[in-house]
């Protein structure tokens, strides 16, 4: 069976990227997570559980949801190519995997991709409007950002429960039940 993954992009940082993923993943039973973050030197591959369940981390809060499993990939871009298959290997024995990061997603090519946006819809980082347009899901505070794709279903952030059916039911159309 393919393994499902979803990728989770947003629009600029703290636009609330992990925030739905730990909603996903609380209801996504034995699937995992991958939390991406760009450096400018190295390249590591973490699934130590000390190290990821520190306290005010992303990767403590996918943790606390319910992952199965977390991997924290931090890498410069030019090295990504290499090490996110890596740490997308570790948890193919999971059912699924969400990959939170705009430069993770231009890489792994989900197949769901969610895109969001915060208060400001105006203020975009340059890899932002990929992902957008290739999303099936857009969430946004107040109003959508502009260029939402017509196909892409858009919820506000106080609709998390329908965004949560919508993507429960494009999972289980891949063929997983959640």
């Amino acid at each position: 069976m393919h393994q499902i993954t979803i990728g989770i992009g947003g629009a600029y940082s703290g636009a609330g990227k992990t925030h739905v993923a730990s909603c996903l993943l609380e209801i996504l039973r034995g699937w995992g997570a991958i939390k991406y973050t760009r450096t400018s030197l190295y390249s590591c591959i973490t699934d130590d559980p000390a190290v990821l369940s520190e306290q005010g981390k992303d990767t403590r809060r996918f943790l606390d949801a319910g992952a199965a499993k977390v991997i924290w990939v931090q890498s410069p871009p030019a090295e990504l190519a290499v090490v996110l298959p890596m740490a997308l290997d570790m948890l193919s024995s999971l059912k699924g995997v969400l990959i939170e990061g705009n430069s993770a997603i231009n890489v792994l090519h989900p197949d769901i991709t969610i895109f969001v946006c915060g208060k400001n819809s105006e203020r975009f980082k340059d890899s932002a409007y990929k992902i957008l347009l290739s999303s099936q899901a857009v969430v946004y505070d107040m109003t959508p950002p502009d260029r939402v794709p017509e196909s892409a279903k858009k919820f506000r952030k106080d609709q998390i429960n329908d965004l949560l059916g919508f993507i429960r039911d494009l999972v289980e159309a891949h063929g997983e039940s959640t």
